[in-house]
C-alpha cells in the first residue's frame, strides 16, 4: 500500500493568498484555482475587476495541469505542439468536455515528485499568469519545507 500526499485546504488558502498578493504587486487582476489529485477544486478566487470568466478557465488550467501531470503551456512547445494540425496534441483541448486548457497558466503541484494537484490562473499575460503560479507553488514550499517535504517550484513542470 502506498501512503499519498493530499493537499488541504489550508495549504490551498495559503497558495491563493500567495498568487493574488503577487498578483496586487503586480498590478493585475486575477482568478486563481486549486485543485485537488482529481482536478476538484479547493479554493477559487476572483479578484476584484477580474473577468467574469476567470473562474472557469483557472479551474480548466488547474485540472488540466493536476490530470495531466503537467504545465499547459507545454502543449503548446515540442514535441507536443503547437496542438494544432498534424501535431502530436491536436485536437486534445477539445477532452474532458472543452475542460482541457492548452495555454499558459496551469501548473501541477508536485510534492516528493507526486501530483497532488494543481493551480490555474487568468486574469493576466502569460507572464503575469507564470508569476502568480510560481507565487502560489513557493508557498506551498514555505508551508511544507520544514515538514521535510520537497515542492517543485518552476514553471516547465512535465512528470
Amino acid at each position: 500500500m502506498k501512503t499519498a500526499n493530499k493537499l488541504e485546504l489550508a495549504d490551498a488558502r495559503a497558495m491563493v493568498a500567495a498568487a493574488v498578493a503577487k498578483a496586487g504587486a503586480i498590478g493585475v487582476a486575477q482568478t486563481v484555482c486549486i485543485v485537488d489529485d482529481g482536478g476538484y477544486p479547493l479554493a477559487l478566487e476572483r479578484m476584484d475587476g477580474a473577468r467574469i470568466t476567470g473562474p472557469q478557465i483557472a479551474w480548466n488550467k488547474a485540472f488540466t495541469a493536476a490530470g495531466h501531470k503537467r504545465s499547459t503551456h507545454l502543449f503548446n512547445s515540442p514535441p507536443s505542439g503547437p496542438a494544432l494540425p498534424g501535431n502530436e496534441a491536436f485536437g486534445i483541448q477539445w477532452s474532458f468536455d472543452g475542460k482541457f486548457a492548452v495555454f499558459v497558466g496551469g501548473f501541477p503541484v508536485v510534492v516528493n515528485g507526486e501530483v497532488i494537484g494543481g493551480v490555474g490562473l487568468s486574469g493576466g499575460n502569460g507572464e503575469q499568469d507564470t508569476q502568480c503560479g510560481v507565487a502560489a507553488l513557493q508557498a506551498l514550499a514555505d508551508r511544507l519545507g520544514p515538514q521535510g517535504a520537497t515542492v517543485t517550484v518552476a514553471a516547465d513542470i512535465k512528470k
